[in-house]
């Protein structure tokens, strides 16, 4: 009796499929992680863009892939690297606006400081229609 064969041949058709999608998905991180590090924002902006294209576009193939049963587990793993690519970018991405923001808070204050304005009156807002005295 012999064993039947393990590889599936339409294994290599999938891989060929998962391949293309996962290989634009990494391009991108790249080419975002390289603007990102230059601080070029329009660069960001574009590749940004691309990354949210080619992330939707290989999401959707390997979850066709999935239902299936038929994602081979080194293109799996690579996606779940770039996963955690993309949450790292957005963490980095996420920090820096919070520091961006600070910077602006400390060079443009905002005006309600609780105290009295050059004119005299109160800056104190008033909330939801109460009664000032």
């Amino acid at each position: 009796m012999q064993a039947l064969p393990t590889s599936d041949p339409n294994a290599a058709a999938v891989s060929l499929q998962l391949e293309q999608p996962l290989l634009e998905v990494e391009s991108c991180l790249n080419l975002l992680g390289d603007a990102l590090l230059r601080r070029d924002t329009g660069a960001i902006e574009q590749y940004a863009g691309k990354l949210h294209q080619a992330l939707a576009q290989a999401i959707s193939r390997f979850s066709d892939a999935a239902r299936s049963g038929s994602v081979p587990p080194n293109l799996r793993h690579r996606l779940a690297l770039a996963g955690g690519r993309v949450a790292a970018q957005r963490e980095s991405l996420a920090r820096a606006t919070a520091a961006l923001d600070r910077a602006i808070d400390v060079l443009m204050p905002g005006e309600n400081t609780g105290l009295y304005s050059a004119s005299g009156k109160n800056e104190r807002k008033t909330l939801g229609g109460s009664i000032q005295a």
